[in-house]
């Protein structure tokens, strides 16, 4: 594929990615041994979980003064900083364990400040993959970075428990090291990745707010924010719905452990086509296709409780996934304007990030009061009535091709 090629070609992308992609995968190992080592300091279930909660907790408090950040400094700098955060971070408990001092308030805290990092540098990399990609390779650079995250989630756990069996504090020791490699590559991009000048003197609180008004006096932005978010919560309160009535059924761990590897392989095999499928279809049908690609899994997720059918049902689904989230995440970077991008990445995520916490809320509380079929069933009307806010939206429906984004003007 052309885009490939090009992006093979271009060195900045191509450290920011790798960078990236080994960064990603160490602190997938470090969240999957946080819960263990919690539990095993403590024996409550309830700390194990908030080790996780910790970390999405700094994500989210984050993100929104990180939008600005991207906006008014270089965003290789803050990047830096914030993998260099990681290796203090993760070396702390590597110490910490071999000393025999390691405790839970350490381990949440670093939990929540790796979290508030990843806040940090998340804004500022797709500012700097913005800068540093040509427009028309933009999809097959989000399609790239989908790849990264499934991969990463592929791979993350089962490394974390061979890294964790040999010693506990392994797993923290390979993070440190990811972040540093991290930090490494990132001094060898080229491109100035600066904020764009200004000579008007801002406030941090007006910067955010004209992020805001950005995103609200727009209907394609809107539209894009509130289904974000409510669709995060419907489709993973699905998952964790199907996952949990394994757990309930008396499913082997490791048949259950088969369909987040299934998912994760298509979810990859997705991401790979996904440049073809972006580049022959119009962006918005695409994006209402994904919004609805999910309801057909309810009816086989509801009828049958088997391991081999939910993974064969949540790799369907995942297949479409990453075309969908590169195809409107690549138009949505592209026709914001460089000066704001930090600053409406960092609202659009915070949103959306906001309503996952809730999802294996409603997940358990369906899964109690109704029973597994009827939750799911439940979840798949919940499902549908969000992927009618894309359907109905002109905004949203009418986005081209990425052939005609240059040409083509959003309706007011």
């Amino acid at each position: 594929m052309t885009g490939y090629r090009n992006l093979a070609r271009n060195h900045d992308f191509t450290v920011l990615w790798a960078g990236q992609t080994i960064s990603e995968l160490g602190s997938r190992v470090s969240m999957f041994v946080f819960p263990l080592i919690a539990y095993a300091l403590t024996g409550s279930t309830l700390v194990a979980a908030g080790a996780e909660a910790a970390h999405l907790l700094g994500m989210a408090a984050t993100l929104l003064p990180a939008g600005v950040l991207a906006d008014r400094f270089d965003r290789r700098r803050i990047m830096r900083t914030s993998a260099g955060i990681g290796v203090v971070l993760y070396a702390s408990l590597v110490a910490a364990d071999l000393g025999g001092a390691l405790t839970v308030p350490h381990l949440l805290v670093v939990a929540l400040l790796t979290g508030a990092a990843a806040g940090l540098f998340s804004p500022a990399e797709l500012a700097a993959v913005r800068t540093v990609v040509a427009a028309e390779d933009l999809p097959t650079a989000m399609s790239q970075n989908q790849a990264r995250l499934h991969v990463a989630g592929l791979l993350g756990a089962p490394l974390g428990g061979v890294l964790y069996a040999v010693t506990r504090w392994l797993p923290f020791a390979a993070d440190a090291v990811s972040f540093a490699v991290s930090w490494l590559l990132l001094g060898r991009v080229r491109t100035d990745l600066s904020a764009p000048t200004t000579t008007t003197p801002r406030r941090p609180a007006h910067d955010l707010a004209e992020g805001v008004r950005f995103i609200a006096s727009r209907p394609f932005f809107r539209v894009l924010t509130v289904w974000g978010a409510l669709t995060n919560l419907a489709v993973n309160a699905l998952f964790f719905v199907a996952v949990l009535r394994l757990i309930e059924g008396g499913f082997p761990a490791f048949q259950i452990g088969l369909v987040e590897t299934a998912a994760g392989l298509c979810g990859i095999l997705g991401a790979v086509v996904a440049p073809w499928i972006i580049d022959r279809t119009a962006t918005g049908r695409l994006t209402i296709a994904v919004a609805w690609s999910f309801l057909p899994l309810v009816v086989p997720l509801a009828l049958w409780n088997q391991p081999a059918v939910v993974a064969a049902a949540l790799a369907a689904g995942m297949f479409l996934n990453p075309a969908g989230n590169a195809g409107i995440g690549s138009y949505r970077v592209a026709v914001t304007p460089p000066e704001l991008l930090g600053r409406v990445q960092a609202t659009s995520q915070f949103v959306s990030m906001s309503a996952m916490p809730l999802a294996p809320v409603l997940a358990g509380a369906l899964l109690a009061g109704l029973g597994g079929g009827w939750a799911i069933a439940v979840l798949g009307v919940l499902t549908a009535g969000v992927a009618l806010i894309p359907t109905l939206s002109v905004s949203v429906r009418s986005v081209p091709r990425p052939a005609a984004w240059e040409r083509w003007t959003a309706p007011a």
